[in-house]
């Protein structure tokens, strides 16, 4: 038996809650995956997955051998990335959680980050809130980039990298020529909540902490907003202004990515005004004193404290300068 191995169908299985699915992602048929698992539980002498007809769950044994088994893993990608790390040179992949609305800002950190070290392969996958906290926390991401204000004190090392703004986006008025605006989107004079509220709106789904930040600011209003559209993906958000049916309500990060479409109108949103704080993540040291840094996550995090990277984020998020 490969311990390793199965080590990595155990982790798998974890991650897909599915025995077929499991197999898939690890290229291995369902049967061998299967085995390998029984041949863990004789190993070990403890029954390790709870099964029935489907995949039902992990015994008390069994989630203690997932904890070692994602240490394992993690321990033997760390050997890997430090053997071929030679000439000083960094090597290997960084996997970086990121909340939808913040893609763009985290998009020009892995590229910036693999300009700089060109071993480094950043990893960048758009996820729920939820989802990152729980990456973090099993070892399947090195880090986040999101809401830093959900995070409970001590559980995770935060490095607040911008502060988020809000604007309402929308394409200008028919009569309006758009050729007069040649380097792109016009930023308008603010909007209060409640003239927003009166659009036809695009927002985020209601799951997306985002959607939570923007009820709560209609909330403070005085208002319930039913938008006309949801969606979870930030191009059908930006998008969606863009086809000029509807209005959509986007951070500044995102309002960036889009200056360059010309019929389109930003308006800051007031009364209230809303500010949220976004920061990287990663485990907190201090909680988990077995656990060393992997040499690309040091230099990730050397990056978000470096002034030239937290410039070049403030001017493409937050306020944007109109």
């Amino acid at each position: 038996m490969n311990l390793l191995v199965s080590m990595r169908y155990l982790v798998a299985l974890d991650e897909h809650k599915h025995f077929a699915r499991a197999a898939q992602a690890c290229f291995v048929t369902q049967p061998a995956l299967s085995n390998a698992l029984r041949a863990l539980e004789e190993e070990f002498g403890s029954p390790i997955v709870r099964r029935g007809r489907t995949f039902v769950g992990f015994t008390p044994e069994g989630e203690r051998l997932l904890e070692s088994a994602r240490r394992m893993l993690r321990e033997e990608q760390l050997l890997k990335q430090d053997l071929k790390s030679v000439g000083g040179r960094i090597q290997g992949r960084l996997g970086i959680g990121v909340v939808p609305s913040a893609e763009p800002v985290a998009a020009r950190f892995a590229a910036m980050l693999q300009a700089r070290h060109l071993g480094i392969t950043p990893v960048v996958r758009s996820m729920s809130s939820q989802e990152i906290e729980s990456g973090l926390e099993d070892l399947t991401l090195d880090m986040g980039l999101g809401f830093i204000e959900r995070v409970r004190p001590g559980a995770l090392q935060t490095l607040p990298q911008y502060v988020e703004h809000y604007f309402l986006v929308r394409r200008v008025d028919a009569s309006v020529d758009v050729a007069a605006s040649p380097e792109g989107l016009c930023f308008g004079p603010p909007m209060d909540w409640r003239e927003a509220a009166a659009l036809p709106l695009c927002l985020m789904s209601p799951e997306m902490y985002n959607r939570h930040i923007l009820d709560g600011a209609f909330g403070q209003a005085g208002l319930r907003v039913r938008p006309v559209m949801e969606t979870n993906s930030v191009l059908s958000l930006a998008l969606a202004a863009v086809g000029g049916s509807v209005s959509s309500i986007m951070p500044g990060a995102l309002v960036g990515a889009v200056r360059t479409y010309r019929e389109l109108e930003a308006r800051p949103l007031v009364g209230p005004v809303v500010r949220t704080p976004i920061g990287f993540m990663v485990q907190n040291p201090a909680r988990n004193t077995q656990d060393r840094r992997s040499r690309p996550l040091e230099a990730a995090l050397a990056l978000a404290q470096d002034p030239e990277w937290l410039s070049h984020a403030a001017a493409h998020s937050g306020a944007l300068q109109s």
